[in-house]
């Protein structure tokens, strides 16, 4: 059975817990790369979440007697 993938709350949850570790300098550096690398891979994780999440979203305009759906537009 494939390994089930954090959520984007959990993904942030232990990114925390990585920047914590390597902020405290105590860690030794084999271990230091490997946090780095899951680190690295979570933030890639939430990237993909985040952006699945943005084309998800849509903002409802109404229009007379209907409701029409639009794509959402960032505020860039």
């Amino acid at each position: 059975m494939p390994e089930k993938k954090p959520d984007f709350e959990q993904s942030v949850i232990r990114m925390s817990e990585i920047i914590r570790a390597l902020e405290r300098g105590d860690t030794p550096l084999a271990d230091s790369i490997k946090l780095f690398e899951e680190g690295a891979k979570l933030a890639g994780h939430c990237e993909a979440l985040l952006e699945k999440a943005e084309q998800r979203v849509t903002k409802l305009v109404k229009t007379g007697d209907s409701v029409e759906e639009q794509p959402f537009e960032s505020a860039e």
